[in-house]
């Protein structure tokens, strides 16, 4: 961990003005841009900026404070952001993307291609996510890893775990098309010479299947588990493990035993209990993203998403709506309002999620999804606030706790020296989460993703 990522944000800004000869505007090299005017949310949990300004030099930010604390630099663009919005670029830290061709709605091995990836990676850039996690499921790593960290114009920054472990390569998601795409670990020896073979390429977090899907497939063993985690802590590197549906509390209680880092999913097959949140106590620095099971899109969601999905998307998304009930209208910001929906996956994951934030387990955002790309990410937000969480604590989740996660210093907050990586909203967040998605701009590495260019593609060709 860098020294800059271990320093609170207000010793940053100190750190920021004493670079400033005399206390006076920020001296800058290069192009720069003054933006005034914007409620900013920081990221890191602290009460709003009203009538902020800082400035971004390059692809990075060089000041943050309050509009007349300093003099915009001579020379520099001034944006003035009155009446809007700003919050760090958001951060999906567990998806699946590649597989799924948005535009003609088919999944299959063949659309994983560097076209249909940057295809995936712009529409986060125009949902406003400044970084995704691709989480086990590479079926070209060779073209996954040559992707990593590229910059692309207009595109979130690609991150990928590899191809993860399970007990077989049929071990670990069901769908045909995921089939057969995870390295096999039936013995320790295997495990070890799989996250050997992931430490050449340079992976950082380990993803791992511990699930037997209703005992159709077999299951990563303990004794192999824990030598996967054994061996990737002596190369420096991570292991997150996804939970399955059944004997999911007692796989998580013996996974936080054996030193794993984080879950992939929270537990969903029963109430956590007090010896599991003893174990999170005792286990400060392990987290969790909870991929909740997601409530169904509105009337108001497919509003939204008409401009960027194609039309037959959209109507498989309102035949959903039209099947289910309309029970996502009624959520409220409690546990005891969920209690009411018709849900009881959701409602179970909501208890969990709360009692894993009792605990101080550590809380990011990820959305598992592939088929639907991008937008999820907001949906996620909504859940999560539906689940008991504020809103500022979800954002929080999804910008500088995720990127910890992933181990991103440079992103997940607006702040000195960090990515200039942030989205411009119409309204506050923070009086309704669902505000996210009232995208004015979007800034990746101080440069405004071209929205409306991206739009045109995105419905070019679509019938």
């Amino acid at each position: 961990m860098s020294q800059l990522r271990m320093m609170p944000y207000s010793l940053l800004l100190v750190l920021a003005v004493a670079c400033t000869p005399d206390g006076g505007p920020p001296q800058t090299t290069g192009n720069t841009i003054w933006f005034t005017g914007a409620r900013l949310i920081v990221g890191d949990g602290t009460a709003p900026i009203e009538n902020s300004a800082f400035l971004v030099e390059g692809d990075r930010f060089t000041w943050v404070g309050r509009q007349g604390e300093r003099e915009p630099p001579a020379g520099s663009v001034q944006v003035d952001l009155t009446g809007k919005t700003v919050i760090p670029g958001l951060i999906d830290a567990h998806n699946h993307i590649g597989l799924t061709n948005v535009k003609d709605g088919t999944s299959s091995k063949d659309n994983y291609t560097r076209e249909n990836l940057i295809d995936h990676l712009q529409r986060f850039a125009y949902h406003g996510v400044a970084a995704s996690m691709s989480l086990g499921l590479e079926f070209d790593e060779e073209l996954a890893f040559r992707m990593r960290d590229e910059v692309i114009p207009n595109a979130a920054l690609f991150l990928t775990s590899g191809r993860g472990i399970a007990a077989t390569p049929i071990a670990g998601p069901t769908s045909e098309y995921r089939l057969g795409i995870p390295r096999g670990a039936m013995t320790e020896a295997e495990g070890r010479a799989a996250v050997q073979d992931l430490h050449v390429n340079e992976v950082d977090l380990v993803k791992i299947w511990v699930d037997d899907r209703g005992g159709r497939v077999p299951k990563l063993q303990p004794n192999v588990y824990r030598a996967i985690i054994d061996e990737a802590h002596e190369n420096g590197m991570r292991v997150a493990a996804h939970l399955g549906t059944t004997s999911a509390l007692a796989d998580a209680k013996d996974l936080l035993r054996a030193g794993v880092d984080g879950f992939a999913h929270t537990v969903r097959d029963r109430g956590i209990d007090d010896q599991y949140m003893a174990l999170v106590r005792r286990y400060p620095k392990v987290w969790t993203i909870p991929n909740l099971p997601g409530s169904p899109v509105t009337a108001d969601d497919l509003r939204w998403l008409s401009a960027t999905l194609p039309p037959a998307e959209i109507e498989r998304l309102r035949d959903h709506l039209e099947r289910l009930p309309d029970w996502i209208e009624r959520l409220g910001d409690q546990i005891e309002t969920i209690e009411a929906t018709g849900n009881p996956q959701f409602r179970l994951q909501c208890r969990n999620l709360a009692r894993n934030q009792e605990a101080g387990m550590i809380i990011g955002t990820g959305t598992d999804s592939g088929t639907s790309v991008a937008w999820t990410v907001h949906t996620e937000l909504r859940d999560m606030v539906s689940c008991g969480l504020s809103p500022m604590q979800a954002i929080v989740a999804a910008t500088r706790t995720s990127a910890e996660i992933l181990g991103l210093d440079r992103l997940g907050m607006v702040a000195p020296v960090k990515s200039a990586d942030f989205v411009v909203l119409d309204a506050n967040p923070l009086n309704d989460i669902t505000n996210t998605r009232l995208i004015s701009r979007v800034y990746l590495r101080g440069e405004e993703v071209d929205r409306e260019a991206l739009r045109a593609g995105f419905m070019d060709g679509v019938k």
